[in-house]
């Protein structure tokens, strides 16, 4: 699906983090005292929600950090507008998961993918990674 929503620009990582970040304090902000989320259209206006993308982006390097941030408004663009299917749905180790990997490609072209996963059990839907294509 190609998006409106273009990649966050900026010469180095706390530039692009500081963007990415009060991008999210604003979703953070209309969720009031709950957990920050969005809804998805292809999940049928279930909740995804964000705060395990920022775990997952702290275990990175700085450098593989700066290229995954810049996608994270593109990325929420996605997951709420779109009803593409995933290009990979994969079981994990553990049976009680299930991750999806969906392809987007923002306004300039830039192609990236979004990757949530879902705990079967309880059913919640969890923004896992965002990474660009190589």
């Amino acid at each position: 699906m190609k998006l409106k929503t273009s990649k966050i620009k900026g010469t180095d990582y706390p530039e692009v983090y500081k963007k990415a970040y009060n991008f999210y304090k604003i979703i953070k902000k209309n969720c009031n005292k709950r957990r920050p989320h969005v809804r998805s259209k292809y999940f049928m206006n279930q909740k995804v929600f964000l705060e395990l993308f920022w775990v997952h982006l702290h275990q990175k390097n700085t450098g593989e950090r700066q290229r995954r941030v810049a996608f994270l408004p593109a990325a929420v663009e996605f997951i709420l507008n779109s009803v593409d299917k995933p290009s990979m749905v994969a079981l994990s180790s553990k049976s009680s998961e299930i991750f999806y990997r969906f392809r987007a490609e923002a306004s300039n072209g830039e192609v990236f993918f979004i990757q949530i996963k879902e705990h079967k059990k309880s059913g919640q839907k969890w923004l896992m990674s965002i990474f660009p294509e190589k």
